[in-house]
């Protein structure tokens, strides 16, 4: 079994990174005298390193990271992807032959991402029924439960089939529909600062909206890692359509993880107090971003949230949430080799 390494996330603005040894060391400046404090940390406990906004890189870190296998991700200073720098990728010309493959076959393409969907769907609906349970007193009991039954249906309608990849879109977004309807109804009440009315993007319009976008940024970039170590090309999906530098295989494979693992971390977030109002700001244009005290929680809950253990319900053995990209990827792979008749999607119990 793969060992769960750290990212290295970097949000302070004028950071400065490059490598000593087989070290990959920080230098932050500290104050208006520019004093600045270093760190270290080994190369063997990486596995990515994560930047936000005005970073600075050496040509050589950068080589060191490459030939270790270690990636390095550019992202803006509010979360948004702007390059990534990997070395060889690893893998062999046979599998990627059969994952292109797999996507011009309409039938194989439509069973791969049928399967993604039904996990999506079937997992929104036990995040919706964990907190029915776990909060019952919540508001929004009557609608909470239409969504459940209402997804419930959706699922009875997949495990029947669908025809063709633009009505098993339909589905999913269907699903997400009734499922974001009611997502308001899992924060607590008194978090009147953080209510939710609808999914926005580009730019986030509201705090949870500004949280989800950047969670799903970062688990983004942990399923292209995962893909890119098994040897499988991110661009080429089977659900999400091709566009050019969008990694449509990525934002397959997250589908059945988000939420579980992403919505969940923003709900608890919220609902524990761990984060304000004020740690939010409005632009002109009515974007919301999150400052970087907020940034520094998410991305310390993030890494804390890799570390719960869940049973794979397909390999039936305990592994870390941190470590299910890569399993998911191994398991595609094995699928597009011919080792399964099918691809073993993520159900969460």
């Amino acid at each position: 079994m793969k060992k769960l390494l750290n990212t290295l996330y970097v949000s302070r603005q004028g950071a400065y990174m490059g490598h000593e040894g087989q070290c990959v060391y920080l230098k932050l400046r500290e104050g208006e005298q520019e004093k600045s404090k270093e760190f270290k940390f080994p190369i063997h406990t990486l596995s990515s390193v994560v930047v936000f906004g005005q970073v600075s890189l050496s040509p050589s870190l950068m080589s060191f990271c490459a030939s270790h296998g270690v990636g390095i991700t550019y992202l803006s200073e509010n979360g948004r992807f702007l390059a990534r720098v990997q070395g060889p990728i690893s893998g062999n010309v046979l599998l990627r032959r059969a994952q292109y493959k797999a996507a011009e076959d309409g039938d194989s393409s439509l069973r791969l991402a049928s399967a993604i969907v039904a996990a999506k769907v079937a997992n929104s609906r036990t995040v919706l029924r964990r907190a029915r349970r776990d909060h019952p007193d919540y508001p929004g009991n009557k609608e909470m439960e239409q969504a459940i039954a209402s997804l419930g249906e959706l699922l009875t309608g997949l495990s029947r089939g669908v025809s063709d990849m633009n009505s098993l879109r339909g589905w999913e977004g269907e699903a997400g529909r009734i499922y974001f309807s009611v997502f308001d109804y899992l924060l607590l009440p008194e978090q009147s600062v953080f209510r939710f009315i609808n999914r926005n993007r580009r730019p986030p319009l509201d705090r949870v909206n500004a949280l989800l976008s950047f969670v799903y940024t970062l688990l983004a970039h942990d399923v292209v890692s995962a893909l890119e170590t098994v040897g499988l090309d991110p661009q080429m999906g089977f659900l999400h359509q091709l566009r050019p530098g969008r990694p449509s295989l990525a934002l397959d494979l997250m589908e059945e993880m988000r939420p579980l693992w992403a919505d969940r971390l923003v709900i608890n977030l919220i609902n524990r107090r761990e984060l304000k109002g004020e740690n939010f700001e409005v632009t002109e244009s009515g974007a919301v971003h999150m400052d970087n005290g907020a940034r520094k929680k998410v991305l310390t809950a993030y890494q804390e949230k890799k570390k719960d253990e869940l049973t794979h319900p397909f390999l039936e053995e305990k592994i870390p949430l941190g470590l299910l990209p890569h399993v998911s990827a191994q398991l595609l792979a094995r699928f597009l080799r011919g080792d399964y008749d099918a691809y073993p999607p993520f159900f969460w119990r």
